[in-house]
Formats: structure tokens, C-alpha cells, sequence
């Protein structure tokens, strides 16, 4: 049976996650006579960039969420239905979800991208990635339990392994977790665990390329070599990792290294509903669209935002897989769908690529903008107050800006709880450590 949806006269525009580029589509089309039917599995907007804070207790779990209902409660065209799409009946125009079925006239796919393991079962097992609050709390408990188990511990080879950090993948999110875990190191860890020795953590950062940042300048790239250096991390470029079994990591070499806390940054890939021809699917797994954000072979169906590969002249491997192209593909697409209201032509994508950045811990980032490039503390101001403009209300910037005046201020973080899910016996909660 179909979900209820108010049936009316309006077109109906489905748009699949609610992430940057689907969350700025649905507002742009607010009062532009469609009905907005917005699906994400979370009923939350979730603020990607700042997820390795999350995880470093830098700042709370809640203060980078926003309820998508409290975005649109007094839109009375837009319709929030908290589900998963499972697949895409292209010739019936249905959704097949968790909720039931959900008709279309036009949809909008905006579901991002999952990590890629490419194929290392074990890694997908053992390894925590950073594609969600979720997994950023669970890096978090993970973190704080190995400091937790290895101060009980007498065993120093024991204790090295537990308290030994290995980040892979070295672009914005490896180097931003590595310097946000090696400050902890510096300036926290230390009064919470004085009878540890922490000589003994070693935080180790791998990159299968030449450079980090590879999507950045070279100026951007050397920079964060030399910050993350000054820090005490062990970066290792031109590096391959094979195998990760929950306590030996294994490099393409064949050396090893034991560690329970491999944190993957590496590889992403698409998040496609089935339904979708092979040829309509394109590199990492992402649905191939024309300049308007059309899926390739089809009139009424759209990609945005990573889910999508545009290729053209400037970017023939498609645009950068960051939030500013999936915002501006939103808003651009919501132009399109008023101009069809006016029975006027879509509206081409043009990119403008505002700059990258990257903060490699305090006082320390990376900025690229189209007209300079520079680094140090005033690229570190530039990247927090770009950050705090982005998210989403008031509240949650104040948040925020609080927590991190205070650890600026302090040295300190406030947030370090572990939180684990009840197993059946409500009085009892089993970690990750304690299954392996």
C-alpha cells in the first residue's frame, strides 16, 4: 500500500536523503506550488564536516543535528517521512521503502556516499569509518574504552597495542581526526589518566598516494605534512593497507602493527537505491547526470550532490565530492523545477568553487580560496567562522562557538562519556573491546 501522503493537484518532487544538497533543494522549493516529499532514514540533517570533533569529544553529538521537521514545521507542502528507500521502479514512478510504497512525478536522489572498504571484508568488519554522528560517537567510545581497559592493564606490549591510533586515508577527514586525536593526547588524556604513560600512544596516519590533500595545492598538502609532524604523528605516504583482523593491521609489505583502533577515511562510495541499470552508474559508484542533473536515460529523475558525477570539460572525473557542490547543485535544480512551472528551459549547472579547507588541530589549518592560498591561524579563524556560518540554526552555532571557546580557553573537553547500546539485560552494556 502506498505511505500516506496527501494526495492534490500539485506535482509531486521526492527527493532521497536530506543531506546538504537534498535539504537545500527541498527549502529552495518551498512555496513554488510542488509537493516536497523529503526521505531520510534519520529524521535529523547532519553536519558532516564537524563529525571528527564529535568523535574527539570536542563537541556534543547534538549541537552538529537539526530535526528536518523543526526545519520545515510551518511549510505546509513539505512532507517529512523518516524511512529507508530500498529500490526505484522507474516505469511504475515508485519507491519501494521500509514505510511502504511512495509514487513520484519527480525525484530527486541526494542519498551521498557510504565508506569503500574495496573489498577488505575484515576492514569493513573491525575498522570504524566517519559517514555519520553515529559512527563518530562510536569512534568516540571506542577511543575513550581502549584508554579506559589499558590503565587497568600491567603489560606494557598490551597496553601500546590498545592505546596505538591508525588513521587511513589521508584527505580533510584522516587529517583532521589525527590532529583533533593528537591534541587530546597533548592536552587531555593526560590529566583524565595520569598513571598512563603516554610515550607509549603512538597516532599514525596512512596514505596510499604521494601527498596528503590530494584534492588541495601543494602549499595545502606540505603544510599539513609539516602541522601534523609538529604533532607527533607518524605519516606514512605511498602506503598500502591489506588486512585488519580487530588487533593486527597488515600493510601491502606484509609488516604489521597491533592496534585495536583503525579509523578508515580512505574511500567512499555511492549510496544508489536499486533499480538502476549498470550503464547509468558511473565511477565510485555514482549515478551519471548532464549538465541540468539528470540521471543519464531519464526525464524525470535527478542526482545531486556526491550520489552524482557530472562530467565536464573542467572536471572530467566530476566535480569534488564537497558539500559546497551539493548545496549549489540543490539550489541550481530548485531553479530548474520553477522554471518548468514557467514552461521555461532547465537550468544548466555551473560550478563555483569557493575554496577548500582543513584544520590540522589548534591554531593550525590549510585554506585554498580561488584568489589565496595560506595556512597558519588566520586560515584556523577563516575555517572556524566558515563552519560555525554553515550550520544549521542559531542555537546549535551558539552551542558550538561555547564549546569551543572553552576548550581553546581551558585545554579541556567536557564531553568524554561512553555511551553504549543496552544488550537485552537493560543493567549490562557490552563494548566493542570486550567481544574481541
Amino acid at each position: 500500500m502506498p505511505v500516506n501522503i496527501p494526495e492534490t493537484a500539485q506535482k509531486r518532487i521526492v527527493i532521497i536523503g536530506a543531506g546538504f544538497g537534498g535539504l537545500k533543494l527541498a527549502q529552495k522549493l518551498i512555496g513554488s506550488g510542488y509537493q516536497i516529499v523529503l526521505i531520510d532514514k534519520n529524521n535529523y540533517h547532519q553536519f558532516q564536516p564537524l563529525f571528527y570533533q564529535v568523535a574527539s569529544a570536542g563537541i556534543e553529538p547534538s549541537s552538529i543535528l537539526f530535526p528536518l521537521r523543526k526545519i520545515f514545521q510551518k511549510q505546509k507542502d513539505v512532507y517529512i517521512r523518516v524511512g529507508e528507500v530500498y529500490s526505484v521502479d522507474t516505469q511504475k514512478k515508485e519507491l519501494q521503502t521500509s514505510l511502504d510504497t511512495v509514487w513520484y512525478d519527480y525525484l530527486v536522489i541526494s542519498t551521498g556516499v557510504n565508506s569503500n572498504f574495496f573489498g577488505m571484508k575484515n576492514m569493513e568488519e573491525f575498522a570504524i569509518p566517519m559517514k555519520s554522528v553515529s559512527e563518530a560517537m562510536a569512534l568516540r567510545n571506542r577511543l575513550l574504552q581502549s584508554f579506559e581497559k589499558a590503565v587497568t592493564l600491567r603489560d606494557q606490549n598490551a597496553r601500546k597495542a590498545l592505546l596505538n591510533v591508525i588513521i587511513v586515508g589521508g584527505g580533510p577527514t584522516g587529517v583532521e581526526v589525527a590532529g583533533a586525536i593528537a591534541e587530546m593526547k597533548k592536552f587531555v588524556l593526560p590529566k583524565d589518566y595520569p598513571d598512563l604513560n603516554f610515550d607509549l600512544m603512538q597516532i599514525s596516519l596512512i596514505e596510499g598516494s604521494p601527498v596528503l590533500l590530494g584534492g588541495m595545492s601543494k602549499h595545502a598538502s606540505a603544510k599539513a605534512f609539516y602541522y601534523l609532524n609538529r604533532l607527533g604523528i607518524n605519516v606514512s605516504l605511498n602506503t598500502r593497507v591489506t588486512d585488519f583482523n580487530g588487533s593486527i593491521l597488515t600493510f601491502g609489505d606484509g609488516s604489521t602493527i597491533e592496534t585495536k583502533t583503525v579509523i578508515w577515511a580512505a574511500g567512499i562510495s555511492g549510496v544508489v537505491p536499486d533499480g538502476f541499470q549498470k550503464d547509468t552508474i558511473g565511477r565510485g559508484n555514482r549515478l551519471q547526470v548532464d549538465l541540468y542533473n539528470r540521471v543519464n536515460g531519464f526525464e524525470d529523475i535527478f542526482a545531486i550532490g556526491d550520489v552524482s558525477v557530472m562530467q565536464t570539460p573542467e572536471h572530467p572525473n566530476g566535480h569534488p565530492q564537497v558539500a559546497q557542490v551539493a548545496i549549489q547543485q540543490g539550489r541550481n535544480l530548485a531553479q530548474s523545477f520553477i522554471n518548468m512551472k514557467r514552461n521555461s528551459g532547465l537550468h544548466p549547472f555551473r560550478y563555483i568553487d569557493r575554496g577548500s579547507m582543513a584544520t590540522i588541530g589548534r591554531n593550525r589549518a590549510v585554506a585554498d580560496l580561488s584568489f589565496l592560498k595560506f595556512s597558519g591561524l588566520i586560515a584556523w579563524y577563516t575555517w572556524m567562522f566558515v563552519h560555525l556560518m554553515a550550520i544549521v540554526g542559531v542555537k546549535n552555532r551558539l552551542l558550538i562557538f561555547i564549546n569551543w571557546m572553552w576548550n581553546y580557553l581551558t585545554y579541556d573537553q567536557s564531553l568524554r562519556l561512553i555511551l553504549w547500546a543496552a544488550k537485552k539485560d537493560p543493567n549490562k552494556v557490552i563494548s566493542p573491546l570486550d567481544r574481541q
